[in-house]
């Protein structure tokens, strides 16, 4: 079981809140155990757009497994930012320090800085107020117009709908980038990549698209990429003709399908390889009859 926790402030932005519970909750109704928490320091927070909230002042027993996330409120300034004490900031610094992952949305960022979590790290926010979060807590390095950024488990992420894109990219990285996908496509949302560096997961870099015929085609591949995948079996399976797929596939992703589940493959056989798997055996588990692809695919990678 892994705990999803809000801290939320006076003033705290709904979207900032609601789209990374979204994501959780839907996991959550896939069969992911998770279980969202949300906690503040009064147990009644009247949000930015004026909706009461009710918060529990309670802390539930947090491991490693578990995340924090601190969503943004409505400030002219991160001058002006609502109080947090300090058993809040040490609650946070304490939960990073035994192995578990603080995340932020928007001005959040600013609550992890004042925790001394943004020290030594990269970090973003809202682009109203990056260069204020620079002048705060100068030890950290912020990243200007980026989605999200993450750290040595600090996540943080730029405002408002943001919020959603870090919870999926933290789906993707825990559960896998089908799930992800699964997940979006439910919320009626499509992934998107960082905008500075490509999101570590090559599904996410390939669905900023509209498609639903190549999404569904995606989703076949995303579970199955390990398998031998024929394109007349899949282009039956999405309903169009083998033509008609390649064409879509390319307009949307820029790619072939076999190039597409080659990319998932590649990226498989790194993670594993990464982990100390030896070539042969990242190939074999990623669905090549042998290394030699793997290898050929890994030396025209940059």
């Amino acid at each position: 079981m892994s705990n999803v926790v809000f801290f939320l402030v006076p003033g705290v932005h709904l979207l900032d809140l609601a789209g990374p519970a979204q994501v959780f909750s839907t996991a959550a109704d896939f069969g992911h155990p998770y279980t969202l928490a949300y906690v503040a320091e009064q147990p009644l927070v009247t949000s930015a757009q004026g909706l009461p909230l009710t918060a529990a002042l309670d802390w539930p027993e947090l491991g490693p497994e578990d995340l924090v996330v601190v969503p943004g409120w409505r400030a002219l300034t991160l001058a002006d930012a609502p109080a947090i004490g300090v058993p809040v900031l040490r609650a946070l610094r304490d939960h990073h320090d035994r192995g578990g992952t603080v995340a932020s949305v928007c001005a959040g960022a600013d609550a992890l800085g004042r925790a001394g979590l943004l020290d030594g790290r990269q970090c973003t926010t809202h682009h109203d107020v990056q260069d204020e979060l620079a002048l705060r807590h100068p030890e950290a390095t912020v990243v200007r117009d980026v989605l999200f950024t993450t750290d040595d488990r600090v996540v943080t992420s730029a405002g408002i709908a943001s919020g959603i894109d870090l919870a999926l990219h933290l789906i993707a990285m825990r559960h896998g980038p089908a799930t992800a996908a699964q997940i979006a496509r439910d919320m009626v949302v499509y992934a998107r990549r960082n905008g500075h560096e490509p999101q570590a997961s090559a599904m996410l870099r390939h669905r900023s698209h509209l498609d639903d015929t190549v999404h569904r085609a995606q989703d076949l591949i995303d579970t199955r990429f390990d398998e031998t995948l024929r394109l007349p079996a899949l282009a039956t399976a999405v309903g169009v003709s083998e033509r008609t797929l390649t064409r879509l596939f390319g307009r949307a992703t820029g790619l072939t399908p076999l190039r597409y589940q080659q990319t998932l493959r590649l990226e498989r056989a790194e993670h594993l390889i990464s982990h100390g798997a030896t070539v042969d055996a990242a190939a074999r588990s990623v669905g090549f009859e042998d290394a030699r692809m793997l290898r050929r695919l890994r030396s025209r990678t940059p």
